[in-house]
């Protein structure tokens, strides 16, 4: 199996997970923050949502440069269209990594602030650590933000106290 095949597999299995968890986000509480400092439900849930097709088209030059911003996603309104955005992002890294192929992963890349490289990567690394493993570690505070929600979490990884996937069926 190639390298892309592999890394789509993966990312095709945890873009159904990502959704599920998303799937949860109540609408009425798109504002709540657990402490002043972080974000709030509905800015964390859009980040995980649009975070990773934005990150995966940075691979699709051969540098990006933090200094000249970006487009930060607005604040939802709606659970749907966080859902939106996510299934428009999976669109997004899928032809991402159709586009790079595993020849393409292999190729560097950098980030730079204002001109100045701050790190050099393959491709195949932005696309792990950037893309996915970034995704997988917002989502997972996703997961507590529900909780002290009181809504029940999704199975990610493994059973959750609401979910068991592996419980005996009668």
């Amino acid at each position: 199996m190639s390298m892309t095949a592999a890394m789509l597999q993966e990312y095709e299995n945890e873009a159904k997970t990502t959704r599920k968890v998303l799937e949860r986000v109540p609408q009425d509480k798109l504002s709540w923050k657990p402490h002043p400092k972080s974000m709030s439900l509905g800015y964390l849930a859009m980040h995980i949502a649009t975070a990773q097709g934005f990150c995966a088209g940075w691979t699709l030059t051969d540098s990006f440069d933090f200094g000249a911003g970006g487009d930060r996603p607005g604040d939802p309104t709606t659970t749907a269209e966080i859902l939106a955005a996510h299934d428009k992002s999976v669109g997004q890294v899928k032809d991402v990594l159709a586009k790079l192929g595993d020849d393409g992963l292999r190729q560097m890349w950098e980030a730079k602030m204002g001109g100045q490289v701050l790190m050099t990567m393959p491709k195949a690394a932005v696309v792990r650590n950037i893309v996915l493993n970034h995704v997988y570690h917002h989502r997972g505070q996703l997961s507590v933000y529900l909780r002290l929600l009181d809504v029940p979490v999704p199975s990610i990884y493994g059973p959750s106290a609401d979910e068991n996937p592996f419980a005996a069926r009668t």
